[in-house]
């Protein structure tokens, strides 16, 4: 027998002697769970972002921009940000609704998740209320008249609200 091997083989007696078969079950099942929940882990943002980006027809800055068919607010585009990231000295708001719009480059829907920017005085600046698949308040991950800002951290003043693509609608 090879030097490996019997290394190998004394390594794997140890390990059976420390460890019991109801310890290898629950690591085991642990495993299995860990790996069931995979797919219901967040959609990798970035790859989303890559597919809208080829064709994004619109100015940020326009209450017509396509990402906004579900919004309710000052467009962070116009308050020193962007369609998707807030502007400095305010915080993203951890809280979100969605939303479900169709871009007219591509003809696909994709999944919008707008968040509030909290921290400083209102922008007041590009106010736009499109309510498109607007949901009552007891619907709060659809509603958009909630300030969201109340989830979070920082001051709850609102600022601006962002229109941050999250991924593509399944064509199922």
């Amino acid at each position: 027998m090879s030097r490996f091997d019997k290394w190998l083989e004394r390594r794997a007696r140890n390990i059976a002697r420390k460890t019991s078969r109801r310890f290898f079950l629950a690591k085991l099942g642990t495993a299995l769970v860990g790996a069931s929940a995979y797919p219901l882990l967040p959609i990798a943002r970035s790859q989303a972002t890559a597919l809208a980006s080829e064709a994004d027809p619109g100015s940020p800055e326009d209450c017509e921009y396509w990402r906004y068919c579900a919004i309710d607010g000052f467009l962070c585009a116009c308050c020193g940000g962007t369609a998707s990231s807030c502007p400095p000295g305010t915080a993203l708001s951890p809280i979100t609704w969605i939303g479900t719009c169709r871009n007219p480059a591509d003809g696909k829907n994709y999944i919008i998740s707008y968040n509030d920017c909290c921290g400083q005085s209102a922008c007041r600046r590009c106010q736009c209320m499109r309510n498109e698949g607007d949901k009552p308040v007891y619907l709060t991950s659809q509603a958009n008249d909630v300030n969201w800002c109340s989830g979070s951290s920082a001051d709850m003043v609102y600022n601006c609200s962002i229109a941050a693509i999250m991924g593509v609608e399944d064509e199922a």
